[in-house]
């Protein structure tokens, strides 16, 4: 590999940090759809993360369907609807305001592509089971690495997490191994699209150098 000079890697990080400042969860999707090439380039991306021992525990659907994408809308929001009149506390829908959300998800419709990530908790693709390592760590990698290249694309997404997942499951008749981990819907930003005003928190409190 060749090695950056400073000013190189200086300027390539700082040029990197500003893309990714600017990356916003959105939920307002247009329905342009997006060439099949690049959701290619971002999941042969995503794959390419390290994981335990190499065992790569991840399946990636993606979902184009209408009529996929309208059962998990359906499923979703039968779940959805139970967390926030039911499950939720009141600290945590509090805590949700900011965001102006609610049970309906529509953009699961509308956006043109939904990336489903599956936990597979074992290894079943020879004759019999074999463990998979940090699997949790290792599709959370992976999941990151998909969110980097969907940003770097030029595209917008939103990490959903619908609790219970089962029905993902079912609908996309996965095998027993796999688990839903995240639904990811993605695409362009509608022109009334809006995100909250959020701050972080300042570097010196998420840092800490010996």
């Amino acid at each position: 590999m060749q090695e950056k000079n400073c000013q190189e890697m200086l300027e390539r990080s700082h040029n990197f940090m500003q893309l990714m400042l600017s990356r916003r969860s959105v939920r307002d999707f247009s329905t342009k759809k997006v060439p099949d090439k690049v959701i290619e380039n971002i999941l042969k991306t995503a794959i390419s993360s390290p994981s335990g021992a190499n065992k790569q525990p991840w399946s990636f659907v993606i979902v184009k369907s209408k009529g996929l994408k309208k059962k998990i809308r359906i499923a979703a929001e039968i779940e959805e609807k139970k967390f926030y009149s039911q499950r939720a506390t009141d600290e945590w829908l509090d805590d949700l305001n900011k965001f102006g959300t609610s049970w309906e998800k529509p953009f699961l419709e509308e956006a043109p592509a939904l990336i489903i990530i599956f936990r597979q908790s074992y290894d079943n693709s020879g004759s019999k089971k074999r463990k998979n390592y940090y699997v949790n760590d290792s599709v959370g990698i992976a999941s990151g690495f998909l969110i980097i290249a969907i940003q770097n694309a030029g595209l917008v997404c939103l990490t959903h997490t619908p609790s219970p997942m089962g029905f993902l499951e079912q609908i996309l008749k996965r095998p027993k191994n796999e688990k839903a981990y995240l639904l990811i819907p993605l695409g362009f930003p509608s022109k009334n699209a809006q995100v909250p005003v959020l701050d972080k928190k300042p570097y010196s409190e998420s840092m800490k150098v010996f």
